[in-house]
């Protein structure tokens, strides 16, 4: 999501200012606007519900290009890759301020101290997490991911959501904040994992709006930066001399200016690096296991490099009013059968046309944003879901107990948590 400003000066727009603008007399030349009777709340209770289908709706009826005025804010969609084209290269788009009240909410990090950081810390995890740096974290990862995977037994039964998580969550914890560090053993992992999936769940929610709304939200984080008091005081005093044997969480801490904030830019760097891997890791999962043609195909590739079973180490025409929140919605763009035909088709075979050597991704894909404020970590989040992916097919075979389940409504921007269990039965293959 992004912000519109004036050249040359920052825009702030009060609530009062937003709930006139909303009830003035629409200006024709602005994107039609969705709200309601109720003051401040607008259309938030109907957008709320399920705010995938609200979006689809919407441009149904009004166009590619519409704006919702809910909770007080105007946030002002675009659906077509040409309005996508303007998100990511308009000069009169500012990132930073779109994203601030965001990470405030989410984190506590007030306003001064996310400008003062915010450039510094997007070029040292870009640095730090691009191609050229990956075989830095291969290895590790590598390594985490067979051992905790061996946790798992020879055989065992239970939903794969819950499988990909307990197997991703200390393999990346581990390699991005040093072994030890986060809490990993199966007594300390429970308590996390209850408090860090409720933080996650409402995440999105949680930093458009204001905490007191959503208290176990509220519990989870404050819980969660307790712990990272801990983490990070563990990080400091672990933290070597030489570059090359740093973690990146101690990296983080070298570039941080206000040393007091370090437990918090530690809970945002925590969840950038589960909130959407272990979802999609956990969709490419089942998409491979649900066809039996893929399935096949993928595990021929496996044995013939790896060998037999075993295991190894302006806008379209609209004024859109300055203030405004711009967004995307990466799942809708995504399914849209003119840029990808076949949307809800399985098809890995098309992304024979990307080519990920030269950093280019489909057109119109935008699961990492674009432009220069593309997510810094995109690449090591390739290599993880890819390493994962590869080596639990690898290892196990499975039983499908369960139909496919469907995709939640409810996140708008991130990736789509299932709405039902998918459990399955695996062993080790012979």
């Amino acid at each position: 999501m992004k912000t519109l400003h004036r050249s040359g000066s920052s825009i702030h727009p009060m609530s009062v200012q937003r709930l006139l603008l909303a009830y003035l007399p629409r200006n024709p030349s602005c994107p039609p606007c969705i709200g309601s009777w109720i003051p401040w709340v607008g259309a938030a209770f109907q957008f709320g519900k399920a705010p995938l289908e609200f979006i689809e709706q919407a441009r149904s009826k009004h166009g590619p290009v519409f704006t919702v005025f809910a909770l007080g804010k105007r946030f002002t969609f675009v659906t077509e890759e040409e309005g996508a084209e303007a998100f990511f290269s308009s000069k009169d788009l500012n990132f930073e301020q779109a994203v601030q009240q965001a990470v405030e909410n989410a984190v506590s990090v007030p306003a001064e101290a996310f400008y003062q950081n915010h450039g510094t810390l997007y070029s040292m995890m870009k640095g730090k997490m691009g191609p050229s740096n990956l075989h830095m974290f291969t290895g590790t990862l590598c390594r985490e991911l067979h051992e905790h995977m061996g946790h798992l037994g020879t055989k065992g039964t239970g939903d794969l959501n819950d499988l990909v998580r307990h197997v991703m969550y200390p393999a990346v914890v581990n390699t991005l904040f040093g072994k030890g560090i986060c809490p990993t053993s199966q007594s300390e992992l429970k308590e996390f994992e209850e408090h860090f999936q409720k933080y996650d769940e409402d995440f999105e929610y949680a930093s458009q709006m204001p905490e007191c709304f959503l208290r176990n939200w509220s519990k989870s984080k404050k819980w969660l930066l307790k712990l990272f008091e801990k983490v990070v005081s563990d990080a400091e005093r672990t933290n070597p001399s030489e570059t090359t044997s740093k973690t990146l969480l101690q990296h983080l801490l070298d570039n941080l200016q206000g040393k007091h904030l370090a437990p918090n830019y530690g809970l945002l760097m925590l969840w950038a690096s589960q909130a959407n891997a272990v979802p999609i890791a956990f969709w490419t999962l089942v998409f491979i296991l649900s066809y039996p043609s893929i399935y096949k195909k993928t595990m021929k590739d496996l044995t013939s490099v790896f060998g037999k079973a075993g295991f190894f180490s302006p806008l379209q025409n609209f004024t859109v009013p300055a203030g405004d929140m711009l967004m995307l919605s990466p799942y809708w763009l995504h399914r849209n059968p003119k840029y990808f035909p076949d949307p809800e088709m399985f098809k890995p075979d098309r992304w024979k046309e990307a080519n990920l050597e030269k950093n280019a991704f489909l057109d119109s894909f935008v699961a990492f944003g674009g432009g220069k404020h593309q997510c810094p970590g995109r690449w090591f989040a390739i290599m993880e879901i890819q390493l994962f992916v590869v080596l639990f097919l690898y290892k196990y075979e499975f039983v499908l107990l369960d139909a496919v389940p469907k995709e939640s409504p409810l996140h708008l921007v991130g990736t789509q948590q299932p709405m039902a269990p998918f459990r399955v039965q695996y062993k080790c293959r012979e």
